[in-house]
């Protein structure tokens, strides 16, 4: 039997212009973001950020970028991130979130296919500059407009614009024009498009609706019982769905406060919490494991929080019980999800008890269903379901059928409940570190490495990552194909998620009788 949705409620604004304008409506002096990462610290209420976003807008309008351009974001997690993205909607603009552990040719290649007409880029951060790098080696894929974040400082480069600048652009005939697009977004808009890795090798852009969205931002805070007394400590990277659609927009609906996080830590985590009395902390299992596992977790004072959201990855019972336990958190829940549906398709609820909450993917999402296939395959279809893949109608009909039914990929069960247990994958993808990494992407970068004549990608166990890639190599007679040298190409031309930390040369593959190799023979 299929797992039914819930009635989705109706009391929502169905696209982000109008949900913010509503929020600075609602909640004009309450605090919407706080950043302290950068210096001097940011505090926006949610009047600030909404005129912050449709200045943001109004300077996009004045640099030519019309309504349904896209607007792309390579930036770590900032108060700069949420008033990029809000601003382009505002603008009528699609947005397109770019992971920030992409090289800078894997990001040129999103760039270039999602015709992007602006680009916003983080300068100096973390020894890389990826303004630097877009502007010295690929200028020629560059649009015009280019504006840098200035996280670190340093130089502006040639053919960039930085933040502050770029906000001047905007003029009152530009903020009427902004406001007019506003009005007139759509809830069938396209409202993004977030690129994931496909089987093939080839990312694939998943197009998705405002009104999709925020479908799926609405259940998300529904079930979390999201309140604007509630402060968000944001570890989730804000260019997947997880820190998108499950982070600044269940902010902008319920009214809750921001708290960006670039780079985790333990300490820093613990620190914000402490500090900032964040109630809501959504994360991958491993960054609850790192806390409650951390030397110094007696010295900061943890007791705000009230609600931990974790998945994508096995979850331990024990795992669950601690964060109850030592924590002193009132809910934990996991839930599973694809870009495909905007990262929702079922979830736990705050009335599950440790067992069902690590066991499962709980219930379906309010506004979507489950079923399976004969075969065991999870088919997900309701209000949550993307549009299709950008320029690409055929992966689109492989994968949404002509019910209406998405096919997910996974192996899985039902339990007489509607809770959901994946079980296994159809495909190959394994997930790093929170990450999906797709096997044929690495292959093709392999495939290019002097010496190697086939290659085979899989993930393998790791205590600190939950899965990592080990590649298996066969190589040309009399090649000197060196595993570091292998590793160091793969780090030029892949994100580091998607390098494999293990290089091992074999003489020859398991094949079954039509030739293909048999991945579940290699270990």
């Amino acid at each position: 039997m299929p797992s039914a949705p819930e009635t989705a409620p109706v009391d929502y604004p169905r696209t982000t212009p109008a949900a913010l304008r509503r929020a600075a409506q609602t909640w004009p002096d309450a605090v919407a973001v706080v950043d302290g990462q950068w210096g001097a610290a940011v505090k926006l209420t949610w009047a600030g950020l909404h005129d912050a976003a449709r200045t943001f807008a109004a300077a996009l309008v004045a640099s030519g970028i019309g309504a349904g351009d896209r607007v792309a974001i390579w930036a770590p997690n900032s108060h700069h991130w949420p008033v990029a993205a809000l601003g382009a909607h505002y603008a009528g603009a699609v947005l397109i979130p770019l992971n920030t552990r992409y090289t800078a040719g894997e990001a040129v290649e999103i760039i270039e296919r999602s015709g992007a007409a602006a680009v916003v880029v983080s300068g100096e951060f973390l020894g890389a500059d990826h303004c630097a790098e877009l502007l010295t080696a690929h200028r020629g894929s560059m649009p015009q407009t280019v504006v840098r974040v200035p996280l670190g400082g340093g130089k502006l480069p040639d053919g960039a614009v930085d933040w502050t600048d770029f906000l001047s652009r905007a003029t009152p005939d530009g903020t009427a024009e902004a406001d007019r697009r506003a009005d007139t977004v759509a809830p069938d808009d396209l409202s993004d498009i977030l690129f994931t890795s496909g089987t093939t090798g080839k990312s694939k852009g998943v197009m998705a609706t405002h009104r999709q969205t925020l479908a799926g931002s609405h259940a998300w805070g529904s079930n979390g019982g999201l309140n604007p007394d509630d402060r968000y400590l944001m570890v989730n990277p804000y260019f997947h769905t997880f820190g998108y659609k499950a982070g600044i927009l269940p902010c902008v609906l319920f009214g809750v406060t921001m708290l960006p996080l670039a780079v985790y830590s333990p300490t820093t985590a613990m620190t914000l919490v402490s500090k900032q009395r964040a109630t809501v902390f959504p994360g991958a299992p491993t960054i609850f494991q790192t806390i409650l596992d951390a030397p110094d977790r007696a010295d900061h004072d943890l007791s705000s929080l009230r609600l931990v959201v974790t998945g994508a990855a096995i979850v331990p019972v024990v795992l669950i019980e601690r964060i109850a336990a030592e924590l002193g958190v009132d809910t934990v829940i996991t839930a599973y999800g694809l870009t495909e549906c905007s990262g929702f398709v079922s979830t736990c609820t705050a009335a599950d008890d440790a067992v069902t909450v690590a066991n499962t993917c709980g219930r379906a999402f309010a506004g979507m269903e489950i079923t399976l296939s004969e075969q065991g395959e999870v088919l997900a279809r309701g209000d949550m379901v993307m549009l299709g893949y950008l320029d690409d109608p055929a992966a689109t009909a492989a994968t949404i059928d002509a019910d209406g039914w998405l096919h997910t990929g996974d192996i899985g069960t039902l339990d007489e409940r509607g809770n959901l247990t994946i079980t296994d994958r159809l495909k190959d993808m394994y997930i790093c570190g929170g990450f999906n990494v797709y096997p044929a992407e690495v292959e093709q970068v392999l495939a290019r490495f002097d010496g190697v004549t086939h290659s085979a990608v899989i993930g393998v166990p790791d205590e600190r990552l939950g899965e990592v890639g080990k590649a298996f190599l066969t190589v040309r007679e009399n090649a000197a194909v060196d595993g570091d040298a292998v590793i160091a190409y793969c780090r030029e031309h892949l994100a580091n998620f998607k390098v494999p930390r293990v290089v091992e040369v074999i003489d020859a593959f398991p094949r079954n009788a039509s030739g293909k190799i048999l991945k579940r023979e290699l270990s």
